[in-house]
């Protein structure tokens, strides 16, 4: 059952943690951490692009209650939750990579299955130094 595993963590550094490392995987596409942790983002993750797939208000709004960032909660709505539209589930694989060699925890990457897409950024706008000088 998700969310059970405690991670050696009171529960306020725990969810914090949890927060944060969903947020920074929706907004690179990939993570290389823990198998353990990697399982607990999995499921996160996933209910957050759900509630993208939805594009309510009140969808919206509890995303930005759960996402640390708000260009993030943008770019889940507009451009992860359609690349999904079609699919129910399995938004994220999970890759193990084997131990580490500090204290030989099993590391994994988990990365959104459609990492491609992610991995393209918006076109930057131009620096104001750029358009002062022209």
């Amino acid at each position: 059952m998700p969310g059970t595993r405690k991670l050696g963590r009171p529960t306020a550094h725990r969810k914090a943690m949890l927060r944060g490392m969903v947020t920074y995987l929706l907004e690179n596409g990939s993570i290389e951490t823990t198998l353990t942790r990697a399982k607990e983002v999995r499921a996160l993750a996933e209910k957050m692009i759900t509630l993208g797939k939805k594009n309510t208000l009140a969808s919206r709004r509890a995303a930005l209650a759960f996402i640390t960032k708000e260009d993030v909660v943008k770019k889940l709505f507009d451009v992860i939750a359609p690349d999904y539209e079609d699919v129910n589930g399995g938004y994220t694989q999970i890759y193990t990579l084997g131990p580490r060699r500090g204290d030989a925890a099993e590391m994994a990457l988990i990365k959104l299955t459609k990492y491609e897409l992610v991995k393209k950024e918006e076109p930057k706008k131009a620096s104001k130094k750029a358009e002062d000088a022209e």
